[in-house]
């Protein structure tokens, strides 16, 4: 037993109740984020009632702020009204709100509790603030006349000072109420920044009063395409936009929670909303239209046009008067340089800053660098500094910019030794617009990927191999939710919890305090708030969880299954439903023979959605594969393994984990029978969606071997490049090479991926990705 899961079982024990057991009645501090240091006290348990007071300094408006909070949520979860009071001569039968406490962290508070009292004594006002979401989590929800809060000595501060969540409202607005609403879930997962994403090519949500248009005509586009850019769309305009009277009012709503907006304007790319308003900014003239699908636009920002720079400082100018927040992002990501490759003004742009290529940046790359530090210096002299994803690393990091890691780790990695400020926010770990199941057949559709919340729990951003100096650069972590198929605010709620509860672990809590067991033991308590609160949460961590691990060794897939509190598993292999007669899961299944799995959660008052894998053994299955050619680092998931597991999928998702992607290199890999083996044929199955610059294989090659060494080819045959008539056509294509009988050892396998997107493409001449789920040997 891990030595966490010991601490977390004798803390329960000393405070005399359990994260499960306790009485209704009773508060308990098991909450969520769980405190740094939480100790039992012998002073007696404190009884909360209608009697007690709570107190703050006289003449403090921030705290009397702070008192007033801390009121209306024990109202709202318990029913009890509490008065508020400067009365400093009261020590007995109250609820103290002071900030004596001395602590470089000013988020830092402490928490104590006595039969006479419960102080809450921060560092500042934030941290008050944040004792009393402690104490809000711990007590019990429903009407109360009376409730024990036990003794207790609780010493806190959050491991992180940039606690981010970010919104995009660009894809489909959210209301001014909605944004309140958001901001105090943030509050309750002690979360102090809302990254907000305000422009992108498929709307401008922020007034600009010196450019009406861009919320006159770039707020507003004209229709939607249905589903994943299935070429269809709705026919119903889709619009809106925050006035800047509104934005300073959501401003002021978050300060007074402690929460501070950095606004993002997305440049030099995803700008085609502005450019549907003012299309002398773009590199063509336009027209341009808003842009009613989902992806990356070609149409960008013209660099080399005086009139962009005077556009750039006139909107930072208009939008720092709004946000006060020291960060201001700019984006900085998914530019494409077609445009000024192909525009004298921007050629000569480059041509008069020499902005040459060097080797290891083309000249288009340098032009993008070239825009970023023009963006910073305008921050700067306003009094900012820039934030920008980590593509803003290409062609030269701006001088002070702090850059957010999107695109897994490698970025982050890149700037600390540019000893640049970093914000982890890899999409493999913190993007809350994936999946929260593998089974989406019964979930609202979303962008693809599959993230439970056991893999957002997970994460560590600061990685064992950096030394205490690097990593002081990693100031903070953050989610991100877009929302492209997010058409309510209400499926943003479902996204985001409980996921954000994990996310204030990772934030708030060192790691060797986590522990996901017993976190799960507090999220129940949290998601009784979320009830109060009316919350649209997700209850997908109520069903069963299934896991595939190839055992190469014994050639067998073992099967674990798994559920939230340990509820009953039921399970059968013979393809039937389970129910309360199938056999009930204990141990992990070890599987040797083709069969299809199927579980539930079943107890007495419910069963859960079902969970399945169907595994298909063949020549291949389980057994040695070793790659030739590494897959791309961002869909590399399980690695090598995943290709020989037995498991083939029908879903195109290409992030769910079941897919591995290559680029820009082949699939080719080596997969060692063990004894020699007479084979006929292979076959592969490819995801195609040449939207998201995924082509189908070029050709497919198998070669034998006895000793592994020396291959002889087999069989091999080629596919021609996609035409235009596919583009918007996704889809699974199934090829099979079937040959005469041969007896080999070992099996190369090799599947040639497009190695230059064609010429009708927006990519055109880009390595394109392959993805590809299983080998399949008969």
């Amino acid at each position: 037993m891990k030595l966490t899961k010991i601490l977390a079982m004798a803390f329960a024990m000393l405070l005399g109740f359990s994260s499960l057991g306790a009485n209704a009645q009773d508060a308990n501090f098991h909450v969520v984020p769980m405190p740094q240091s939480v100790q039992p006290s012998n002073s007696g348990n404190y009884i909360l009632d209608a009697q007690t007071l709570i107190t703050y300094p006289k003449g403090d408006k921030a705290m009397r702020r702070n008192a007033e909070y801390l009121a209306s949520f024990i109202k709202e979860s318990t029913g009890l009204e509490l008065n508020v009071t400067t009365a400093e001569n009261i020590q007995q039968h109250c609820i103290r709100l002071t900030k004596a406490m001395k602590d470089k962290n000013k988020e830092a508070y402490n928490l104590r509790v006595n039969s006479d009292i419960i102080l809450i004594d921060g560092a500042s006002d934030a941290g008050v603030f944040y004792g009393i979401q402690t104490l809000r989590k711990a007590l019990p929800t429903g009407k109360s006349v009376k409730i024990m809060v036990p003794g207790v000595e609780i010493k806190d501060a959050p491991r992180f000072g940039y606690r981010g969540a970010m919104l995009d409202v660009a894809r489909h607005f959210v209301t001014k109420d909605s944004i309140l609403r958001f901001i105090d879930m943030l509050a309750l997962h002690n979360i102090n920044r809302f990254h907000w994403h305000l422009t992108d090519d498929q709307g401008w949500r922020v007034e600009i009063k010196k450019y009406p248009k861009l919320t006159e005509i770039g707020s507003m586009r004209p229709e939607t395409v249905i589903g994943h850019n299935s070429g269809k769309f709705d026919g119903k305009p889709h619009g809106g936009f925050y006035t800047q009277k509104e934005l300073k009012q959501i401003v002021a709503y978050a300060a007074d929670r402690y929460i501070t907006i950095i606004p993002e304007i997305d440049l030099p790319g995803h700008m085609q909303a502005a450019l549907a308003a003012y299309p002398e900014l773009g590199c063509t003239g336009g027209p341009y239209k808003i842009l009613t699908q989902w992806g990356v636009s070609d149409n960008v920002l013209c660099v080399g046009n005086d009139k962009t720079l005077k556009f750039v400082d006139d909107v930072f100018t208009e939008v720092c008067k709004i946000f006060p927040s020291k960060y201001f992002h700019v984006g900085g990501d998914e530019c494409p340089k077609v445009r000024w490759a192909e525009c004298p003004k921007c050629q000569k742009r480059i041509k008069d800053n020499h902005l040459e290529a060097d080797g290891k940046h083309t000249a288009e790359e340098r032009l993008q660098s070239y825009m970023i530090n023009y963006a910073e210096k305008v921050l700067n002299r306003l009094g900012r500094q820039l934030i920008g994803w980590d593509e803003t690393l290409e062609g030269g990091l701006a001088p002070n910019a702090t850059v957010m890691s999107w695109r897994g780790e490698a970025g982050g990695f890149e700037a600390v030794r540019q000893k640049h400020d970093v914000i982890m926010t890899p999409n493999t770990f913190l993007y809350f617009d994936y999946y929260q199941t593998d089974q989406t057949e019964n979930e609202p559709i979303a962008i693809g990927g599959y993230l439970p919340i056991e893999r957002v729990y997970s994460y560590e951003p600061i990685p064992a191999k950096m030394t205490p100096e690097e990593a002081k650069y990693i100031i903070g972590v953050q989610a991100n939710c877009w929302t492209e198929y997010m058409k309510t605010y209400n499926q943003v709620e479902y996204m985001e919890l409980p996921r954000m509860a994990a996310l204030a672990e990772i934030q708030w809590c060192a790691p060797e305090h986590k522990n996901f067991e017993a976190f799960t033991g507090r999220l129940k308590r949290l998601m009784n708030v979320y009830d109060v609160k009316n919350y649209n949460y997700s209850r997908v961590i109520y069903n069963a969880r299934i896991s595939f691990k190839t055992d190469m060794d014994n050639h067998a897939s073992i099967v674990t299954l798994g559920s939230f509190d340990n509820a009953p598993i039921y399970y059968t292999l013979d393809g039937s439903a389970p129910t309360r007669n199938s056999l009930r899961y204990t141990e992990p299944l070890v599987i040797k023979n083709s069969t299809k799995v199927r579980a539930a959660v079943i107890t007495d008052k419910w069963q859960s959605p079902e969970v399945s894998g169907d595994i298909r053994f063949n020549k291949a299955t389980a057994h040695k594969i070793t790659f030739l050619q590494e897959p791309n680092s961002g869909y590399a998931f399980s690695g090598a393994p995943l290709l020989v597991d037995g498991l083939t999928t029908t879903d195109m998702n290409f992030r769910n984990g079941r897919w591995i992607g290559f680029n820009p290199n082949d699939l080719e890999a080596v997969i060692d029978l063990e004894k020699e083996s007479e084979i006929k044929s292979l076959s592969i199955n490819t995801n195609v969606q040449p939207g998201d610059w995924i082509f189908d294989a070029r050709g497919i090659e198998i070669y034998g071997s006895m000793d592994g060494k020396e291959f002889t080819k087999i069989a091999g045959e080629s596919y021609p490049a996609m035409t235009k008539d596919q583009e918007n056509k996704p889809q699974i294509c199934k090829h099979v090479l079937n040959f005469n009988p041969t007896k080999v050892r070992f099996v190369k396998v090799k599947v040639l991926s497009e190695h230059k997107i064609p010429e009708w493409h927006g990519a055109k001449d880009k390595e394109g990705y392959l993805f590809v789920d299983e080998i399949v040997l008969e």
